[in-house]
């Protein structure tokens, strides 16, 4: 399979320090420092990345899913919300929420529930984020 990368750098201190992280794509490049992270500075958090990479690998598992059940979804749209909170001295991930609405033609609701709820356990990023004691999903099919 495919290796994917990115790349960080830091320099200073934690509080007064600054740093830089790149995908290996290219696709994105962005700054984030202590403000940007624990406060409401504008750049960019390792949490925010994590929150994109769930609620994109969340989205295309459910559209596969629902794929092999025959319902192939018209579109998928996934936040998920990432918290950061002190857990004894140290930070942790304390929660993740994903809120996801999808348009797929010819689906009741239990089904749509059963495969939401599949792509959550089995998406490669939920898997990798089993650490996190809470993981929330609350999914609605639109029209």
């Amino acid at each position: 399979m495919a290796l994917r990368k990115a790349e960080a750098e830091w320099t200073g201190s934690v509080r007064e320090g600054e740093g830089t992280v790149k995908l290996g794509s290219g696709a994105f490049e962005g700054k984030y420092s202590f403000a940007t992270r624990f406060e409401e500075a504008p750049g960019t958090n390792p949490e925010e990345l994590i929150a994109a990479a769930h609620a994109a690998c969340f989205s295309m598992a459910l559209s596969a899913t629902l794929g092999r059940g025959g319902h192939n979804p018209t579109r998928v749209h996934t936040n998920a919300t990432v918290q950061l909170g002190k857990v004894g001295e140290a930070f942790a991930i304390t929660s993740i929420a994903l809120e996801c609405e999808a348009v797929v033609p010819g689906i009741d609701d239990a089904a749509f529930q059963e495969a939401a709820k599949s792509a959550k356990e089995n998406c490669p990023i939920s898997k990798a984020l089993a650490a996190v004691e809470k993981i929330t999903l609350t999914a609605k099919l639109v029209d």
